[in-house]
């Protein structure tokens, strides 16, 4: 017997819109935030996703960013403290990878490719530990110190998307093909999920974070892999949906997402948003 196309159990058994819900509302995310930062009066958000202030007085700062301020040795800000401790505080609670999957542009980008790799059953990939992301973000701060300076932020995707949206690419559109076609034909989500160092700071975040995803209808798998197709990190599922070693129904890896692309593609409805105390 032929194996369904991906996703097509879930489009039969919840229709269209359910088996697309968490990435609708991923995408209404993505485009909201970078549309806020372009068309938004300066009253209601001034600045970008690294630094700004909403309502004129909360201040909000990317934590990865103000970590390469510490190991630069730039000047104490008070401000950029306090509005990356929001940041952090408010990542705990949907997940430090919600970045990556909720926020970040550059996610549309790879999704694109991983989209295309499987439309297309392109199978080549690049044997690259999913540890090296930590290596990078580890060279990232040494460069900021041995430089005294964010020197990372000259090549970071994110910063050059978002700014190539709203003042034209230029450049920046090398470095953003670069990592679609790594990701399209080298490595199955190769940037995100191998090299990308601000998703190795976020899931540092993610491994105290309170919602989760969770197999909690587990026993109802059929074993169609749809999940494991779809997730941007499939090592992640294996414990929780299986059990090994007597593992709970929590996906309690820190390199879990939360982009809810296996709760859209599950015909049976095994996953769920809950909480990881909730075991």
């Amino acid at each position: 017997m032929a194996r369904q196309p991906i996703g097509e159990a879930a489009l039969e058994q919840k229709g269209w819109l359910r088996s697309n819900l968490w990435l609708i509302l991923r995408r209404i995310s993505q485009l909201s935030i970078i549309a806020l930062f372009i068309y938004a009066p300066l009253w209601l958000v001034k600045g970008n996703l690294a630094s700004n202030l909403v309502l004129e007085t909360v201040p909000l700062t990317d934590p990865f960013l103000y970590l390469q301020t510490v190991f630069a040795r730039q000047a104490f800000e008070v401000t950029a403290l306090i509005g990356a401790a929001i940041v952090v505080l408010f990542y705990l609670l949907v997940g430090g990878r919600a970045y990556c999957s909720w926020v970040c542009p550059v996610n549309v980008v790879t999704d694109s490719a991983g989209w295309l790799r499987r439309k297309f059953k392109i199978k080549k990939k690049c044997d690259l530990s999913p540890s090296l992301r930590y290596w990078v973000l580890g060279l990232v701060m040494v460069i900021s110190y041995l430089g005294g300076n964010m020197l990372w932020e000259l090549v970071n995707p994110v910063t050059l998307l978002q700014r190539g949206l709203i003042y034209g690419m230029g450049m920046g559109w090398i470095v953003v093909a670069a990592i679609f076609l790594y990701d399209l034909l080298w490595a199955r989500n190769g940037w995100c999920g191998h090299l990308c160092p601000m998703g190795a700071f976020y899931s540092l975040i993610n491994r105290f974070s309170w919602l989760r995803v969770k197999a909690k209808n587990r026993e109802g798998c059929d074993d169609c892999m749809d999940c494991f197709a779809v997730c941007p990190e499939p090592q992640v599922i294996r414990p929780a949906l299986k059990g090994e070693n007597g593992h709970g129904i929590v996906i309690d890896q820190s390199l879990c997402t939360n982009c809810g692309r296996c709760i859209d593609i599950c015909g049976p409805d095994v996953f769920a948003y809950g909480s990881r105390f909730n075991k």
